[in-house]
């Protein structure tokens, strides 16, 4: 069954954030996007840098994100076609969203998924606090921790 995108949102605390998060929600939207920081890319570059996805899921992520106004398709008439994408200003806006995430990404790989080196040092859980609301997070430190 496909996804409902963009349900209205209730405007509840947190809606700004459900906002964000539904456009870049796919699993490689965000890796698409945080590659197109860097320069405008082809769909067979974009399928090199991406091994593991396949050329349907990056096909069907590319248009999600172009459909969201995130990605800027750009076709030349040639033969064979050529086609390019690139980050519209509403994509560009999102560096920093997606520059937070690599170093936070970067800070706690260690957490998730890669283990650890004989030797290496183990992170300690993440601080955490309290909002006025009563619900728990993590505090925010860019910094690996020790």
């Amino acid at each position: 069954m496909a996804k409902v995108r963009h349900s209205r949102f209730d405007c509840a605390p947190g809606c700004s954030v459900e906002a964000a998060i539904g456009l870049i929600d796919g699993k490689w939207k965000s890796v698409i996007l945080f590659h197109l920081l860097d320069r405008t890319l082809r769909f067979g570059e974009l399928s090199r840098i991406l091994a593991s996805v396949t050329p349907r899921m990056l096909t069907n992520q590319l248009r999600e994100l172009e459909e969201d106004g995130l990605v800027i398709r750009t076709v030349y008439p040639q033969v064979p076609p050529k086609v390019e994408y690139s980050l519209s200003p509403l994509g560009r806006s999102m560096e920093p969203v997606l520059m937070a995430l690599k170093v936070w990404g970067d800070a706690n790989i260690g957490r998730f998924g890669k283990p650890n080196a004989v030797g290496e040092k183990q992170s300690p859980p993440a601080p955490t606090g309290q909002t006025a609301g009563g619900h728990q997070w993590a505090k925010y430190d860019p910094a690996p921790i020790e």
